[in-house]
């Protein structure tokens, strides 16, 4: 696996003005670029690409949603070197609408985990009141936390830092991981 999935800490920032598409920076804790990622615009079917810098020469993932416009989507991963299929992402459609929830599939479809959204209240208040209230979510796998997603404060730019720390035998796939940032950032830009 590339080195570049070896960090325990990440930021995935979007970038403010994209005329084609959603675009994202992934940085490590000292602020280098690690990767960018393209989602392509006048998409039927999401089709997000993960690459190991701005030239987009040398693709590392793709993440590609299974169904056209479907509330509760699921995004196959794959490891875009060795074409390894590295698991799914599904969102709970329903549930979703009150506190976000996905869960996470490995490449057999058998759930691994689940994203959950922090706290119903401030997930509330964030959909029907206010969207300046940072979205935090914990990754759990096997009834224990091992990652999490958090949004900075800032309304103009989607912003999650990505901490895997809590998980130093990488239960979860750092490639599952950061794919469901990317998602999180991207579904996060077309709610607000």
């Amino acid at each position: 696996m590339d080195n570049k999935f070896s960090y325990d800490q990440y930021l995935v920032r979007q970038k403010i003005i994209s005329v084609l598409g959603a675009k994202f920076h992934i940085y490590n804790a000292n602020q280098e670029l690690v990767m960018y990622s393209q989602m392509k615009a006048f998409k039927l079917k999401e089709d997000i690409r993960l690459y190991s810098d701005e030239s987009m020469s040398e693709e590392l993932l793709t993440i590609k949603a299974r169904s056209v416009i479907d509330f509760s989507a699921t995004y196959d991963v794959y490891d875009a070197r060795t074409g390894e299929h590295v698991g799914a992402l599904r969102r709970k459609g329903l549930k979703s609408i009150l506190k976000d929830e996905w869960i996470i599939m490995n490449a057999g479809e058998a759930e691994i985990g689940r994203i959950k959204e922090d706290r119903r209240l401030l997930a509330f208040l964030r959909r029907f009141l206010s969207n300046l209230i940072p979205q935090s979510y914990n990754v759990e796998m096997n009834g224990s936390r091992v990652t999490t997603f958090k949004q900075n404060f800032n309304p103009f730019v989607t912003k999650i830092n990505v901490d895997f720390s809590s998980d130093p035998s990488h239960t979860l796939d750092r490639r599952l991981g950061l794919a469901a940032s990317v998602l999180l950032c991207a579904i996060d830009g077309k709610q607000s």
